[in-house]
């Protein structure tokens, strides 16, 4: 730790190497999308959470299950179905003939890394039963409580293109996702890298961890501490409410957006080795932080608009700062 400016510095020479080995493990399998491993790994350090949206077969559950194995934890995978029950997410309490007395047995959602494949194929109460466990990183069940273990993230992917059989996720489990990645199709010469690489094989199982739990909370407890100037935090606060009195947007970005974007810029700034936030950092993750959020007003949809056309407008509407 320095001193600097009269605001205390992190030392990141120990973590740096780490969330460059992340990033550079995860990109082999991730070919030519740079951009969504970045902010995968920078949700990671920011203890949130990540929705992957995109049309099948681009690599959604393939870059959740990279960034799993690139780290030494416990990971689970959760199939989302419509007959998924709230209790195999969380748990359930059982009772042991043998001893007389209940036992509680873990869900899926005990583990390091929990990826949730189609996660808006499974009904509204199943969804909301990882409300708490998203926000508390603790699951009650029959009145008691039990901690999860740290570092903890849930990577979700969903299908934006097929509606049968799927069930919208509710606004206030959407706000609980820190940030909502779109990969999309890649160029021409990285699908030709695709087909040589994985169609020789699985890279994936060929992938190895760089690093361990304990790395990545130190990494997160480190990253915590990188200096954010007041004008940096006001920029960060007009940005959100900016959302809240746009005239296309009739339910705004809430006071966690502005907590998730600042926590991600310092993380964003630790991967580039900074130990400063900077508001490049700021414009650089809002539109993968805000948009989702957000709830366009009925005539805004009914012409077409989208939040992220509401982000760009506020982006370009609200100052920086400059010093």
């Amino acid at each position: 730790m320095t001193i600097t400016d009269g605001h205390a510095r992190p030392d990141l020479s120990s973590i740096s190497p780490t969330l460059t080995a992340i990033e550079e493990n995860v990109s082999r399998v991730i070919s030519g999308k740079p951009a969504a491993v970045r902010l995968a790994i920078v949700a990671l350090l920011s203890g949130g959470h990540v929705l992957v949206e995109d049309v099948p077969g681009v690599g959604k559950t393939l870059l959740a299950r990279a960034l799993a194995r690139s780290i030494d934890c416990s990971v689970s995978r959760v199939q989302f179905t419509p007959d998924l029950l709230p209790s195999d997410v969380t748990g359930i309490t059982v009772y042991s003939p043998d001893t007389g007395s209940f036992t509680f047995r873990p869900g899926a959602i005990f583990a390091n890394i929990v990826l949730g494949d189609e996660i808006n194929r499974a009904g509204p109460k199943t969804q909301s039963a990882l409300l708490e466990a998203m926000e508390e990183r603790t699951v009650t069940i029959d009145g008691t409580t039990h901690e999860l273990a740290r570092p903890f993230m849930v990577i979700a992917t969903q299908n934006p293109i097929e509606l049968e059989g799927t069930y919208p996720l509710p606004e206030a489990q959407r706000d609980r996702f820190m940030m909502r990645l779109a990969i999309g199709y890649p160029h021409q010469d990285d699908e030709l890298e695709i087909l040589r690489t994985h169609g020789r094989g699985d890279p994936l199982g060929e992938l190895e961890p760089v690093c361990d739990a304990a790395t990545v909370v130190e990494a997160i407890d480190r990253i915590r501490q990188i200096h954010v100037t007041e004008a940096l935090e006001r920029y960060v606060i007009a940005l959100c409410r900016a959302t809240r009195v746009h005239p296309e947007v009739e339910l705004g970005a809430s006071p966690r957006a502005s907590l998730s974007l600042l926590r991600a810029s310092r993380s964003q700034a630790a991967i580039d080795g900074r130990d400063h936030v900077i508001p490049d950092d700021v414009k650089l993750l809002a539109p993968h932080i805000l948009p989702h959020r957000l709830i366009l007003n009925p005539d805004s949809e009914l012409a077409g608009h989208t939040a992220g056309a509401v982000i760009a407008d506020v982006l370009d509407g609200v100052p920086a700062p400059t010093d």
